[in-house]
């Protein structure tokens, strides 16, 4: 791993980064020099190999299980990572549940358990180790939201209002904690491939012909997220607070009903009467 990396002698707890992007962000951090606690929810094998991989390159890191469905659970998880870190410079709120049911169909359980997870754990987990950032001298926390806090998918309508609720939490937290030295900002991913969405998809699933609907040209991979995050931990964001980044290679971009983007507009000339010299 790097000595002299972007997050070298940054101590850095990654929630949810037993797969997709929160383990993209660990592997990356530690890349570039940073200690790193990996959290998990429930099956420890995509953490541990995370940490495997990051012990073999030269880094430290090291796993911590911890199940934010429990209100207990996230002060539990800062109390383990911190000693683990000594200290705690960046804090990534990655963990989060996604589904999809009709909303007539929504069950009281599946609401709260989404809000639990999401939201509820996100918070109480910020709550714990802020004063430990605050009594180093500041520090930078980083929650991960989602294009569905900007744009609706139908039969989403709990995970989206999770969503939408870290982008104005995030807001709201950012004036309060920068008042003790800590910078919070928020990271809106768009299409991200990850494992669990390619297990879902299918192997017939053509994501060349996907990415042709992705105004950059291709669909992410989590290691794009982890150098946004990467920034957002930095010094070179010192001046970004409380602020929403949406990576979504132009997604939301888009207006809808206009058609194909790449396409020319000539089937119909707006202006026309009113603008002179118009000519293509």
């Amino acid at each position: 791993m790097a000595d002299e990396g972007r997050m070298a002698g940054k101590r850095a707890i990654v929630t949810g980064s037993g797969t997709g992007i929160g383990r993209g962000i660990a592997v990356e951090f530690a890349k570039e020099g940073a200690v790193v606690a990996l959290h998990y929810s429930h099956s420890g094998k995509g953490a541990e190999e995370a940490v495997e991989e990051i012990r073999a390159a030269g880094g430290t890191a090291q796993a911590f299980q911890s199940d934010f469905s429990k209100v207990d659970e996230p002060e539990k998880l800062a109390e383990e990572a911190i000693d683990f870190l000594g200290g705690i410079d960046v804090l990534v709120n990655n963990a989060g549940i996604t589904v999809n049911i009709p909303f007539g169909s929504v069950k009281v359980e599946q609401f709260d358990l989404l809000y639990s997870v999401n939201i509820r754990a996100m918070f109480f987990l910020t709550q714990a180790v802020a004063p430990t950032m605050e009594a180093q001298g500041g520090g930078a926390v980083i929650n991960l939201s989602s294009v569905h806090a900007f744009a609706g998918m139908t039969e989403h309508s709990i995970y989206a209002g999770t969503k939408g609720a870290i982008v104005s939490y995030t807001r709201e937290l950012s004036l309060e904690l920068i008042q003790r030295g800590i910078r919070v900002n928020c990271l809106a991913p768009g299409w991200v491939a990850v494992e669990n969405q390619r297990d879902a998809l299918g192997p017939d699933f053509d994501w060349d012909e996907a990415a042709k609907g992705v105004p950059a040209g291709f669909v992410s991979n989590p290691t794009d997220m982890a150098r946004i995050c990467m920034f957002l931990a930095s010094e070179d964001s010192r001046y970004i607070i409380g602020q929403t980044i949406i990576a979504d290679g132009g997604q939301l971009a888009i207006m809808p009903m206009t058609g194909d983007f790449r396409q020319p507009r000539d089937d119909i000339q707006w202006g026309a009467p009113y603008v002179p010299n118009i000519s293509r």
